[in-house]
């Protein structure tokens, strides 16, 4: 008998997906938490680990090309460091359009609709903050984006 999570699709797209924590971030059960969500649902992950440098970050994602980059942050700065990373990104050239979004704790008041909305408007996608469904609408945007990855 095989056990599952999550549905999977009978023919899932594969993306190449980054998933990374903040510079200001130690915590690592949140990120491996991801890598196994995404790869259970077939995608190609990579996982930088926490405490990454914004310079990692964006040579990372200029030599990976992914379809998505998924910053997750649990020490409830994640907003303050979210700022930075998106504008980084927004504004090197060949990442500009990548598709990133931002979850966890990311602040220390807990979810604020406010702030939320600045990150949005700021250029990430999607912010997931604590919702009961977080992974599985994770996983349905994801399933919205288009594929680099060869089939």
């Amino acid at each position: 008998m095989e056990l599952s999570l999550i549905s999977r699709p009978e023919h899932p797209v594969s993306r190449r997906i980054i998933v990374t924590s903040t510079s200001s971030d130690s915590h690592i059960w949140n990120l491996v938490f991801l890598q196994l969500l995404l790869e259970e649902a077939g995608h190609e992950v990579v996982n930088l680990g926490p405490c990454v440098p914004d310079e990692m970050l964006i040579r990372e994602a200029l030599d990976r090309r992914p379809d998505l980059i998924v910053v997750s942050s649990v020490n409830g700065h994640g907003h303050h460091d979210g700022f930075r990373i998106v504008r980084r990104l927004r504004t090197t050239p060949g990442l500009a359009r990548t598709p990133v979004v931002i979850g966890g704790k990311l602040g220390i008041g807990g979810p604020d609709p406010r702030r939320n909305h600045a990150l949005r408007a700021a250029g990430f996608q999607a912010v997931f903050e604590g919702g009961r469904n977080d992974p599985e609408d994770l996983l349905a945007l994801i399933g919205t984006l288009p594929s680099t990855v060869p089939a």
